[in-house]
């Protein structure tokens, strides 16, 4: 595959995740609850990453039982709440508002990093972290009106979400390692959709849920939102540094904000647009510099590293 091929596959793998706001209106629509949506997400997820490695990469199913904790960490305690968050500011407020909120997952790793792993807080993440900062607060509308456009609870889950999506990348640096990205990825799945299941009682909506339109919108978000777009940014990732594809997946938000404005008639302001802007450029400025092998707070994305 050559560098430029690479490039619009991982551009496309991020294009599809941004696609993400587009099945959680619908499913939200059609009579579910966030937590129940997080639920479809993983369930279905699962299933299709189990189903493709039994059939084309059956070595890739193979762990040790002393790492299950990790994933456990991954699926539960990261992707279950980092999706729940983001997918309730998307219901209650807007894509473009849920999309930037997440976006401060990989400033919080730096400064999580440096807590957890003895990393140095440099000049340029603390640039990061005051972009982040300022980017949110034009975002939301604390500046300079003075006054927020959203709820306080909306911006907290929006900064949660983004905290536990980094967390991701925290939890997997302990296994990155040792296995390859699918393989942290289908268990990290399987163990959130064994605890979101039950929790989230969908047995209750089973009518409902296994009705022709919840199931085209439930398969698209496990599919394409997320299955295929972790596959075609894991094929270009073998042919490009894992730095140069995180700069390449600010494709995302852009693509979630066109959709919001585009589909859902979601009004995007020009102080709005500059804080968007800061964020994005907030996370270039945080993997610039980003060591191959360091794991990404990227909706759970990464390169072999085993």
């Amino acid at each position: 595959m050559s560098t430029r091929m690479a490039y619009i596959i991982v551009m496309a793998g991020a294009a599809l995740w941004g696609t993400t706001g587009i099945f959680v209106n619908e499913l939200n629509a059609s009579g579910f609850t966030p937590w129940e949506v997080v639920g479809i997400r993983l369930s279905f997820s699962a299933l299709l990453l189990l189903l493709f490695l039994l059939l084309f990469k059956r070595h890739l199913l193979y762990v040790k039982l002393r790492d299950l904790p990790y994933f456990i960490g991954t699926g539960i305690i990261s992707i279950a709440f980092f999706n729940y968050f983001f997918f309730t500011v998307i219901d209650t407020a807007t894509i473009s508002l849920a999309v930037v909120l997440l976006y401060t997952g990989p400033v919080f790793v730096a400064v999580i990093s440096r807590f957890t792993f003895k990393e140095a807080f440099t000049k340029r993440k603390v640039g990061a972290l005051i972009l982040m900062l300022g980017g949110c607060a034009l975002t939301v509308g604390l500046i300079p009106a003075g006054a927020l456009s959203v709820s306080g609870m909306t911006i907290v889950f929006g900064v949660l979400s983004g905290f536990f999506y980094a967390l991701y990348s925290i939890f997997g640096k302990y296994v990155s390692g040792r296995y390859h990205t699918m393989t942290i990825t289908t268990y990290s799945m399987i163990f959130g959709s064994l605890f979101l299941v039950p929790t989230s009682r969908l047995w209750e909506k089973s009518s409902l849920l296994f009705s022709p339109s919840v199931l085209l919108y439930g398969l698209g978000l496990a599919a394409v939102a997320t299955v295929f777009a972790y596959i075609f940014y894991t094929a270009g990732l073998r042919y490009i540094e894992s730095g140069r594809a995180a700069i390449l997946s600010t494709v995302e938000p852009v693509v979630a904000i066109i959709i919001g404005m585009l589909l859902y008639s979601e009004v995007v302001t020009l102080w709005q647009g500059a804080g968007m802007a800061l964020v994005i450029a907030s996370v270039l400025l945080t993997v610039q510099r980003q060591k191959r092998n360091h794991p990404m707070a990227q909706k759970w994305r990464g390169k072999k590293t085993g």
